[in-house]
């Protein structure tokens, strides 16, 4: 198992070989980024951006996980509307994202994105379902060119209404059947999964692909009353060897205290 962290910690950096060095130092083998921290729209970063990540991670000895927050900038954007030119613009930002993925040697696109995801009064759950299908099989050539998974995420009923536990998101993930769709799982989001965090684990364990550190109350693992434990005991007995990367919502204490706490007390559990 290794440790890794979302960027948009370090916004107001605005230094990328900094990130990287100071992620290297902390501790963490690897970074996820947040496209809105370079550009509104994913298609603006430059290509010599791209090309200083890839040389930022390298010389830091930083693995560059994938991608997450994908769907921040542009505006318009939903994954099953019932405008089927809003699902089509949608599959197109998409496959940008993949390439931005692939060009700076990420593997993983997280898909949160509560507000594109929801379900039009107009439509029921299960016409949703179906156009969510037709939406991400469109872009699944394009990844697997790229070698990019992308990874979905279930939310909560206070985020959104669709794909709002581990079971309905699996229910998507088979429907697709496809490699390079698969699971997330994170802390925070399982708040209210009916039979707990390690259960959830356990029972879905070969759909999960990436997993979120986190705590109910929106800071870093270790940061609030979420005991990791259990949690690191239900990944290791599930064989599980990929990353848990630490993903926060309040910023406050700053990049270096949430980098450094966060990881001290995770490496508790290893």
């Amino acid at each position: 198992m290794k440790f890794g962290i979302c960027s948009e910690i370090f916004k107001d950096w605005n230094d990328i070989p900094r990130t990287m060095s100071y992620v290297k130092e902390a501790g963490y083998d690897g970074i996820e980024i947040a496209p809105f921290t370079l550009a509104q729209h994913v298609t603006d970063i430059p290509a010599a951006t791209r090309r200083m990540i890839v040389e930022s991670a390298r010389k830091a000895d930083l693995d560059v996980l994938g991608i997450h927050w994908v769907l921040v900038g542009p505006e318009g954007l939903h994954i099953n509307s019932p405008d089927e030119a809003v699902r089509s613009r949608t599959s197109q930002y998409l496959v940008d994202l993949a390439h931005f993925c692939g060009d700076v040697g990420g593997k993983l696109i997280i898909f949160g994105s509560p507000k594109q995801r929801n379900v039009h009064e107009s439509l029921t759950y299960d016409q949703a379902l179906d156009f969510t299908v037709e939406s991400f099989t469109k872009v699944l050539p394009v990844c697997a060119e790229r070698g990019v998974t992308i990874c979905m995420e279930p939310l909560t009923h206070l985020e959104t209404n669709f794909c709002i536990s581990a079971e309905e998101t699996v229910r998507l993930i088979e429907r697709i059947n496809h490699p390079n769709f698969r699971l997330l799982l994170d802390t925070k989001a399982m708040t209210f999964e009916k039979e707990g965090r390690p259960a959830t684990i356990r029972r879905h364990a070969k759909h999960l692909a990436h997993y979120h550190a986190n705590d109910e109350n929106m800071n870093g693992p270790g940061w609030g009353e979420v005991d990791f434990g259990p949690i690191f005991d239900a990944l290791k007995s599930v064989g599980y060897r990929d990353y848990v990367s630490v993903e926060v919502f309040k910023f406050e204490p700053g990049p270096e205290a949430i980098a450094v706490r966060s990881i001290e007390y995770m490496k508790r559990f290893i």
